[in-house]
């Protein structure tokens, strides 16, 4: 049976849309169409990479630079309190492409352990979202997508 083409890597070819809030040469972080939370951001590295230890050593520090500015980023843009952010290896990882959840989080939120019910954006949410998100990367010195 052929593997399906990957989602991840369509976006990072510009094929498939996305609401793309940090875009450098080795990452890519967007919005997650399915968030546990609006503003909740996929972090990926632009190379094709499934699992954790699959990632090159020189992919290490991009990648988790970039979550950690995501991580700033929604505390900024959102005004969330903190954030959780986790990486599923291939148990649980919808999309077999390496990417780190960074989902907003406020006290009282309702999430608790693993269990992460989803939400969906209304019509024209998720851009104000992103948008919000790049502009907290501006003020941070992260700087937004291209």
């Amino acid at each position: 049976m052929p593997e399906r083409p990957c989602q991840f890597c369509a976006i990072v070819r510009g094929e498939q849309p996305a609401e793309i809030v940090l875009d450098t040469p080795e990452v890519i972080a967007f919005l997650d169409r399915r968030p546990v939370f609006k503003g909740h951001v996929l972090v990926c590295p632009r190379e094709h990479v499934v699992t954790l230890t699959d990632l090159p050593d020189e992919l290490l520090e991009p990648v988790f630079a970039g979550a950690r500015l995501m991580a700033a980023a929604v505390k900024a843009g959102l005004g969330s309190t903190g954030s959780f952010v986790a990486l599923n290896n291939t148990v649980s990882q919808s999309v077999p492409h390496l990417h780190v959840h960074v989902v907003p989080r406020t006290k009282g939120d309702g999430l608790r352990g693993f269990f992460w019910p989803r939400t969906t954006y209304a019509d024209g949410e998720m851009t104000s979202y992103a948008d919000r998100l790049r502009s907290a990367l501006d003020v941070t010195g992260g700087g937004g997508a291209r």
